[in-house]
């Protein structure tokens, strides 16, 4: 018996890189074993640094299944680059062998490696066990003790989550079972996702008697556990326990054990919301207590540069921007390297040649019509502008050379277009401004060129002809012999924007329209240079009223999560937890045509399909179980449709 979820295995410290400044540098020097990993604080640092271990490489767009696996990016066939095992996922070829993304198990799938989070667990309890043994690790102190355990306690409740988010109801792991326990006893059931949700949520609550309001000393814990951290994913939490996936959803009427018991609420709670809600505001405020708040860029260059401009490196930096004070958490040892060649076209005609990056990442036409218009309302509702032509060809004028190059003929879809449209994608025609720009400032900058025959054309066009660039550090820098210069950065796996749209998109579901809620989606939108709310459909949607009812601000704030967090991981779940992915998912995927020359540019803005997406519903909403587990335990289910 090998199935991963059961068996009490002992867990050896790993060694984790990173930069120098965090907490992860603490690796083993030789191996420890359970005889003397509690015997002496060095040797329990070690341990302790191997329950963070199991954290996801959330920046890593090979195993981090949001990259991949959804309709925010498409790659070209065959990828270049990348490793694609987890596009599958995308192109609907799930299975219940050996299933893609494996967290349940963990799998080293084509060199696409995943821990099992059932293991990390285990490794957090046996920690829980031992440092909360006074007798045990004497030369710690009463304050470490307590925090440490505090954060491991933090950790056990992520990796809960983590498993909950892909498979729904999970078995609840709250102690080790013995070696010598009887087989009975280790084949253990599904939990409902209800009573997951409140486990996660109770030992989060716990965590925090136990845990600092900031980092202690920044300069050597970047990336460990505060309350900050602690209160705004159990916020998380408790809003995917809220959200239609789980909150009534009649498709699984029949989803039960073998014992009868309802594994997933088929039965509304508002109630669930309003926690959700209260857990946010004091998320909120924990992080305004650590001195967290939205990233504003500070021209430190000497040069200037345009308010548009700075406006753009605000939404641009908050993401790329090395520990910046909008983050709430970043994992310290996930890296974005990768992530960034992909990202990032050429945009240097000097270094058109350069094979250091290649155009892997496309985001796919469906987002990139998701943002705005410049009057901040949605593109097929602004009475203001037409946008029914999209691929209608124009020349950009003077006043419009800081978002596309003067004089250059792009697509209509392009231009009077929102502040995070021009921060996030890069486009043919669009300019690039980074922080080695050729004229020092954002007048006659880098720019993107992408049809056959100019500069930026070939292997390095994505399959759309559209770049995140919002991923893209802008320190990013072309160097001799076909390299290039990336800082790289950890992801981060929650920033305050996104808490604040948590709040909004809770307290609506919860009691409607309110001051409050317009107040953070507000500060969103400030910070992307946009009206308020209120202003932008009064006053341009053909829908003006649509802010005012709860319905029509659930819409409103979801497309403002949408654009705010895109590229960021956010849409894979979000489309799911709001059961949207079995209409959005069902969908062609579309870009420009690539081929096109520069003689004809009208041959470029083609819209092309390059794959029809398909997801099975209910089946695809949750993750299947490798149907081993079936046969190993009895007493499990499988998910819906698998």
């Amino acid at each position: 018996m090998k199935t991963s979820y059961y068996i009490p295995v002992l867990i050896l410290v790993i060694t984790v890189c990173s930069c120098k400044k965090n907490f992860l540098d603490v690796v083993p020097d030789n191996v420890a074993t359970l005889d003397n990993a509690f015997t002496m604080r060095s040797e329990t640092e070690k341990y302790l640094a191997t329950c963070y271990s199991f954290l996801p490489n959330d920046g890593d767009p090979v195993s981090n299944i949001a990259y991949q696996g959804g309709d925010e990016f498409w790659l070209a066939y065959p990828p270049a680059s990348l490793t694609a095992t987890n596009w599958n996922v995308a192109r609907g070829n799930q299975n219940v062998v050996r299933p893609y993304v494996n967290l349940w198990d963990g799998d080293d799938f084509d060199h696409v490696k995943y821990k099992g989070l059932f293991v990390g667990i285990r490794t957090c309890n046996t920690f829980i066990e031992n440092v909360s043994d006074l007798t045990k690790v004497p030369d710690l102190t009463i304050d470490e003790r307590t925090r440490w355990l505090g954060e491991v306690m933090f950790l056990k409740a992520y990796y809960h989550f983590l498993l909950m988010r892909q498979y729904g109801p999970i078995p609840i792991t709250d102690k080790n079972i013995p070696v010598t326990a009887p087989l009975e006893e280790t084949k253990v059931k599904r939990q409902p996702v209800d009573t997951v949700v409140n486990y996660i949520a109770g030992l989060i609550d716990s965590a925090c008697t136990r845990l600092p309001v900031t980092l202690l000393t920044p300069s050597t814990e970047l990336g460990r556990i505060t309350m900050a951290i602690a209160k705004s994913m159990k916020a998380r939490v408790l809003v995917y326990g809220a959200s239609p996936l789980f909150n009534g959803n009649t498709d699984y009427n029949n989803f039960k054990d073998k014992s009868g018991v309802q594994l997933i609420s088929t039965t509304y709670s508002a109630e669930k919301w309003q926690r959700a809600a209260q857990a946010a505001a004091d998320a909120i405020k924990a992080c305004e207590q650590a001195g967290i708040y939205l990233y504003k860029f500070n021209n430190t260059t000497g040069f200037p540069l345009t308010d548009g401009t700075v406006t753009q490196m605000s939404v641009r930096n908050a993401v790329c921007e090395k520990w910046n004070q909008e983050w709430i958490w970043a994992n310290s040892n996930s890296s974005t390297w990768q992530l960034q060649y992909s990202s990032m076209a050429h945009i240097d005609p000097a270094n058109s040649g350069n094979s250091s990056i290649y155009g892997t990442l496309g985001p796919t036409m469906q987002v990139v019509r998701q943002f705005y218009s410049r009057n901040g309302v949605p593109i097929t509702e602004d009475k203001t502008l037409d946008f029914s032509s999209a691929n209608q060809l124009r020349t950009a004028t003077h006043d419009e050379r800081f978002n596309i190059v003067e004089g250059y003929r792009t697509a209509r879809l392009n231009y009077d277009r929102e502040p995070r449209f021009y921060a996030d994608l890069g486009f043919d025609g669009g300019t690039w401004y980074m922080q080695n720009s050729p004229s020092h400032t954002d007048e006659n900058t880098w720019s993107a060129q992408l049809k056959l025959g100019q500069y930026g054309s070939g292997v390095a066009v994505t399959i759309t002809t559209y770049y995140p660039k919002k991923l893209v550090n802008w320190k990013f820098a072309y160097t001799g012999n076909n390299n290039s210069q990336i800082e790289d950065y950890p992801f981060p796996t929650m920033r305050l924007a996104d808490l604040y749209l948590l709040y909004a998109e809770a307290a609506n579901e919860a009691n409607g329209p309110s001051a409050e809620v317009y107040k953070y989606v507000n500060m969103i939108r400030n910070r992307a240079g946009l009206p308020t709310i209120q202003d932008s459909w009064t006053n341009f949607s053909t829908n003006p009223g649509a802010y005012l009812t709860k319905d029509g601000l659930r819409t409103i704030i979801r497309n403002e999560r949408n654009i705010e967090m895109a590229f960021e991981g956010s849409r894979f779940w979000d489309l799911r937890r709001w059961k949207l992915a079995g209409t959005l998912l069902n969908a062609n995927i579309t870009g420009w045509d690539r081929s096109g020359t520069a003689d004809h540019p009208e041959l470029f803005y083609i819209p092309t399909t390059y794959y029809t997406m398909r997801f099975v519903v209910p089946r695809d909403y949750l993750w299947p179980i490798r149907e081993a587990n079936m046969v190993v335990n009895e007493n499990l289910v499988q998910n819906p449709g698998w």
